[in-house]
């Protein structure tokens, strides 16, 4: 990770990206819808956004830099006319966060332009790259690599191409692909990134995350399989499996983090998986406290499943400013602690004179959570009682989460004992990663837990291990 994001990346982990898409059998413009369905999926990516549309005979649409509203208003939404519909928003991992890697990417091929939308992080984009010694790249992303995979693909028929295509793609990808009369869903052979798929009247949506569907009215049917292509043209919708055999590794921080808490997975809403979190943590990690606060807003949920299981009351101790946008980045030590002075703000009289239980999702280099303790002190706590509702973050991340290299995890690096004298808690304690697995109901071969115990469901080339953005 860069030091240029430090301040807002050490508040919490980030995704690589959200992406949407909508096919209407009535002709209908979707535009707005899509706009709607990004809005949703904010929380994913908030470097740039883009949506584009097919009428069934060309494109219109644009991307830009910023967030969706900052983008798209009702004049330059009522151009874009078209019962196709594919959208995005991004949080670079693989390329810089300029313009030329803003998405959905659009590229012309034999097959009509074709756009692409990508959530994940391929690992093998040098490889790939030496497929294309002719084409002239725009920018850095992996995204690029797959369209202009895709486009240049020996293959006449546009399928043929495409499953070509993912065969030489390895890492975490789930992507929407529009053409001029399709649009086309893919998950990885291991389903790392989530995409769901709904229904709105005579249209069918998909979504990183049921919040999309709901925003539109769609009714969810289904997630995406893990290696299963969806497509969707003027004979309906259809789908087969492009890759089988590989074991199923969903990313377990789309369960503690990163999804929006109403979102579901299999049933469940990801709100009340991470209330089972913050009761199992307080079975294995109670504290001697006068109340249960959290780190906004993703903690909220643990610490109202911590305080239940506990019996301590819960009560709101720290304020979010929510108007602090990923644009407050600052290099210096000390610009960095002002930004979590900007962002986060204690209850003097809630929390003044009383033994707290102070809730997060996880450490990462522990900086911030320290200027969270050290600002409730300032306010009066007696004591602080650090609580994580995952297990410790010791490796990186190669399939679109942007964690720093080890050198730079805390708890790769320190003793739990250690990052509690460095964060400045009374007691720190972490979750485990058999409650983990207990409270998301997914078993450990059929999860993701590489950042925490360095099992990579896909094997990570060398030069990567110390080598986090490539492209950078």
């Amino acid at each position: 990770m860069k030091d240029s994001r430090c301040c807002a990346s050490e508040l919490k982990l980030k995704d690589a990206c959200g992406v949407f898409g909508v096919y209407s059998f009535n002709g209908a413009n979707l535009a707005k819808p899509t706009y709607y369905g990004l809005f949703s999926l904010q929380h994913r990516g908030q470097e740039s956004a883009g949506i584009y549309v097919s009428d069934g005979r060309r494109f219109k649409g644009r991307a830009g830099m910023g967030l969706v509203n900052m983008i798209f208003n009702e004049d330059n939404l009522k151009e874009l006319t078209g019962h196709i519909a594919i959208g995005h928003v991004r949080y670079s991992t693989t390329g810089s966060s300029i313009l030329e890697n803003a998405q959905p990417f659009v590229i012309e091929s034999k097959f009509g332009p074709i756009a692409v939308a990508h959530n994940g992080n391929l690992i093998n984009t040098k490889e790939l790259r030496d497929h294309l010694p002719d084409y002239k790249f725009k920018g850095t992303t992996d995204t690029e690599i797959i369209a202009a995979l895709l486009a240049n693909s020996p293959e006449s028929d546009f399928e043929a191409a495409l499953i070509k295509t993912l065969a030489q793609c390895r890492g975490a990808f789930s992507l929407i692909i529009m053409t001029n009369d399709k649009l086309v869903a893919v998950r990885d052979p291991h389903g790392i990134r989530p995409l769901s798929i709904g229904k709105l009247d005579d249209a069918y949506v998909f979504s990183s995350e049921t919040c999309g569907l709901d925003v539109v009215g769609a009714v969810f049917v289904r997630d995406v399989d893990a290696g299963e292509l969806v497509i969707i043209d003027a004979q309906g919708l259809r789908s087969k499996t492009w890759s089988r055999g590989e074991r199923e590794a969903m990313c377990v921080f789309e369960f503690i983090y990163f999804a929006r808490p109403d979102s579901l997975i299999k049933g469940r809403s990801f709100h009340d998986i991470r209330v089972h979190l913050g009761k199992y943590l307080a079975v294995e990690q109670p504290a001697n406290a006068d109340m249960v606060i959290a780190v906004p807003d993703s903690g909220i949920p643990a610490a109202i499943g911590y305080a239940s299981e506990s019996g301590i009351p819960f009560s709101e101790g720290l304020i979010k400013n929510r108007y602090i946008g990923r644009t407050f980045i600052q290099p210096t030590q000390a610009l960095r602690d002002i930004g979590v002075k900007m962002k986060l703000n204690p209850i003097r009289d809630a929390v003044r004179g009383r033994k707290i239980v102070l809730m997060d999702d996880s450490i990462v280099r522990g900086t911030t959570s320290r200027q969270i303790v050290r600002l409730l002190r300032d306010c009066g706590a007696r004591e602080v009682h650090f609580r994580v509702s995952s297990p410790p973050i010791m490796h990186s991340c190669f399939y679109g989460i942007d964690t720093p290299s080890r050198a730079d995890l805390i708890a790769a690096n320190l003793s739990v004992e250690g990052i509690r004298k460095y964060i400045e808690a009374d007691s720190l304690g972490y979750l485990s990663l058999k409650s983990l697995t207990k409270a998301i109901n997914l078993p450990a071969d059929r999860s993701c837990l590489a950042c925490l115990n360095g099992e990579y469901p896909v094997n990570i080339p060398e030069r990567l291990q110390s080598l986090k953005l490539f492209f950078e």
